[in-house]
């Protein structure tokens, strides 16, 4: 892509519609933007439902508009998934996962074309900023002559481990049904051992899920830029490693600021101010667990967590 010294770089942003990418996706185009940055955002259509009717009890809103009032160039706009609002996207996840893979890149190509024909006369140096678990990008940005930049959400360690999944295979390492064993070959990870590789990495079911990602790791290696949140100083070794193979950045970690006073909301579901009840507690008393947005559970396995003994 041929770039315009003069005119200022406009980042077209798509996040993946689960809570723990939106988070640093959000905090992503707040950062970009505050360093010159022109920013057009879009989210899912149902994930603008859930976060507007969560935080402001009403879908007619523009969640950036406050980012803008601060001087901000941030445009706001929704995409579709291609399924109703009401749809249950957790209860029938397969059907929805394979449309937001196969189906669901049309309408990306369709917004994208429409952002970029509406700027063509301003002369932009456009980047397209996506999710590395997406798998449109690469197609895209060369249709419409765009720079293609993936953001890793997670630390590079988990990125090298997907990264070099065909070099695990081929030391039988993957999956690892159940053999525990240090990996000392993977490069810029000096010894890990099997029992702390992700999930998806660790049984022989390969589920659409797993197709999906293990995909998407083929689909990065053609990425101009590989944006990461993670600290440099603690991963370098990891990072440097992928640096060799890759334009790979650690830009992290991306906080948006004061909880209280955020600039843009972010959380599918209503959020609350726990400072003060944290600080009535005694030290070392509270002990908090993420499960992550697609885990299931209920209210059983919950109390029987709580009556763990984690002394």
């Amino acid at each position: 892509m041929a770039t315009n010294q003069n005119q200022k770089p406009h980042a077209i942003m798509i996040s993946l519609p689960l809570q723990g990418h939106i988070i640093p996706f959000v905090n992503l185009a707040i950062k970009i933007a505050s360093k010159g940055f022109s920013v057009t955002f879009a989210h899912h259509e149902f994930v603008h439902h859930h976060i507007s009717n969560s935080q402001y009890n009403s879908t007619d809103i523009d969640i950036f508009a406050q980012a803008r009032s601060s001087g901000l160039d941030i445009n706001y706009t929704t995409i579709s998934d291609g399924f109703p609002i009401e749809f249950d996207r957790s209860a029938d996840s397969d059907t929805y996962m394979e449309s937001l893979f196969s189906r669901f890149p049309e309408k990306v190509d369709e917004l994208v074309g429409k952002i970029v024909q509406s700027r063509s006369s301003s002369g932009s140096n456009f980047f397209l900023i996506s999710d590395t678990f997406s798998l449109w990008p690469a197609k895209i940005a060369e249709k419409y002559g765009l720079v293609d930049v993936s953001f890793w959400t997670e630390p590079a360690l988990v990125f090298s481990l997907y990264y070099h999944l065909q070099l695990l295979r081929e030391n039988g390492h993957v999956p690892v049904n159940g053999r525990w064993e240090n990996v000392v070959y993977l490069p810029g990870i000096q010894s890990i051992n099997t029992k702390d590789f992700m999930s998806y990495l660790q049984g022989s079911e390969l589920t659409l899920l797993h197709k999906l990602i293990f995909q998407a790791f083929d689909t990065v290696k053609s990425a101009d830029f590989i944006l990461c949140n993670t600290v440099q100083e603690l991963e370098a070794e990891a990072i440097s490693a992928l640096q060799e193979k890759q334009p790979f950045y650690a830009i992290g970690p991306l906080f948006q600021g004061d909880f209280k006073n955020s600039l843009v909301s972010r959380s599918l579901l209503p959020e609350s101010n726990c400072t003060e009840w944290l600080n009535s507690r005694p030290a070392g008393s509270v002990l908090y667990i993420s499960f992550g947005s697609l885990a299931k559970t209920d209210k059983n396995v919950i109390l029987e967590i709580g009556w763990w003994d984690f002394t």
